[in-house]
């Protein structure tokens, strides 16, 4: 089996945590026309956000987040998320101010925010340094795969040595890291997934998301879909690939999520990932199977 964040938490925190999914009102790089207008290929117009809270200040983003979830973590504490767009992009005095009002409530054990590789300036890890003598600050990477064919299909903007660069300064600065990565990407074998999981362990990641490929409506990932360029995995598949990838982690790397879900309003394929309960009964129980 693997490490779970569940597990990892609760010897980390002594209690159950939850994380609170929060908008800084960030965009992204590969958006702002800076590198790109059009963002990855399977980026929903949420910047992968749908169910952050929106709009309001970070504390009642967090409390409402809070009241949402408090039932099933009676006891427990939260852990404060930037997860919508890239959560360092842009002056580091806006980031200070959100950081430290995501961290403020003693609910709050601890600061987590997803980013890309190449925003993460040495003003902006200094900073995250500061944080993380006051509360653990965690870095989510989205590298999502080390193929360079499929790094240029999917638009993803930078160039995998960036990640290996990023994990480097974050770890001099004492920084977690979490490192995403895609299964199922159109032309990828269970090999490709497999030395993409290697790959972010010879960089040093602390952690990893596993997600399933799934298609969105309005995204350009849609298009290729409905225009019969690739198939999305089977659920049989998707565990095979999945438990060839978690069998080649060291026991001290956490596994942060075992597949990834999109909201189903917007969720084109493959339908089976709707049924979030299931998917996870399934690939625990195959998971765990010699």
């Amino acid at each position: 089996m693997y490490k779970s964040v569940n597990d990892y938490y609760k010897q980390r925190f002594g209690c159950k945590v939850y994380k609170l999914s929060l908008d800084g009102g960030f965009t992204c790089p590969n958006r702002d026309g800076t590198l790109g207008t059009g963002g990855c290929i399977f980026c929903s117009e949420f910047g992968s956000g749908e169910f952050a809270e929106k709009g309001n200040d970070i504390t009642t983003q967090l409390e409402n987040a809070k009241l949402r979830v408090e039932n099933k973590n009676k006891g427990g504490k939260y852990i404060a998320y930037f997860q919508s767009f890239t959560g360092t992009y842009a002056p580091v005095e806006k980031l200070k101010k959100l950081y430290y009002e995501a961290i403020k409530p003693d609910y709050i054990v601890g600061l987590s925010i997803g980013t890309r590789p190449d925003c993460l300036g040495d003003d902006v890890i200094s900073l995250l340094k500061e944080i993380n003598l006051v509360k653990p600050v965690s870095i989510e990477l989205g590298l999502q795969t080390t193929n360079e064919k499929s790094v240029e299909y999917i638009r993803r903007g930078y160039k995998t040595q960036v990640y290996f660069d990023a994990v480097k300064r974050l770890k001099s600065a004492g920084i977690d890291v979490v490192t995403h990565i895609i299964i199922g990407l159109p032309n990828e074998t269970a090999n490709d997934a497999v030395k993409t999981t290697l790959d972010a362990i010879s960089a040093g990641t602390n952690g990893v998301k596993f997600h399933l490929l799934h298609v969105l409506k309005n995204t350009d990932l849609e298009r290729d879909y409905l225009g019969g360029k690739f198939e999305c995995l089977t659920l049989e598949n998707y565990a095979e690939i999945l438990k060839k990838c978690i069998s080649v982690l060291p026991p001290e790397i956490v596994v942060h999520r075992i597949t990834g879900d999109g909201a189903k309003r917007d969720l084109i394929a493959p339908l089976w990932s709707a049924d979030k309960k299931m998917v996870l009964n399934y690939l625990n129980k195959y998971l765990k199977e010699d």
